[in-house]
């Protein structure tokens, strides 16, 4: 029988990936419909914008990989979970909020710039270098929230 910080943990890690999935199927729609408009018009520029189209991705990865972490950590994952306090649960689920929340925001925020780097792609193919750079910069939040995430989980004990 699941304890009650067992189910509070799994929610977490729910949440953790749903949200932070949501950020990058959002980001990464409204990147592609830029990359459909510029492509349409110029198909070979089709590689340079589907780098841009990619990188919104990145966040729900990074919420699927804390997930994973969360469920290795209480034992979830091999079908013979740790019993746990409410407490710990509690710590599990906050473990999970920075890269939760911050993936679902930054997803989003990083496809509306890698649409504008698309953009500016499609009127100068040179300059997608440029468009790379400012759309990763948003990534850099991603990996913060990512890396509290994995240290509050590394110190819960």
């Amino acid at each position: 029988m699941m304890t009650q910080g067992i189910i509070i943990a799994a929610f977490g890690a729910a949440i953790c990936a749903l949200l932070s999935g949501i950020g990058s199927a959002v980001g990464v729609q409204i990147a592609g419909q830029a990359a459909a408009g510029v492509t349409s018009d110029q198909p070979d520029l089709f590689g340079k914008v589907l780098v841009l189209q990619a990188l919104p991705g990145t966040q729900g990865i990074y919420g699927f990989l804390l997930a994973v972490l969360i469920l290795v950590q209480t034992g979830m994952i091999s079908g013979a979970p740790h019993s746990i306090s409410v407490m710990q649960g509690w710590a599990y689920f906050a473990a999970a909020l920075p890269i939760a929340v911050v993936g679902l925001l930054s997803g989003i925020a990083q496809g509306k710039t890698a649409a504008a780097a698309i953009h500016m792609t499609g009127k100068d193919p040179d300059s997608s270098a440029k468009g790379i750079t400012m759309t990763a910069l948003v990534e850099t939040y991603a990996i913060l929230a990512l890396l509290a995430s994995i240290l509050i989980l590394f110190s819960i004990k």
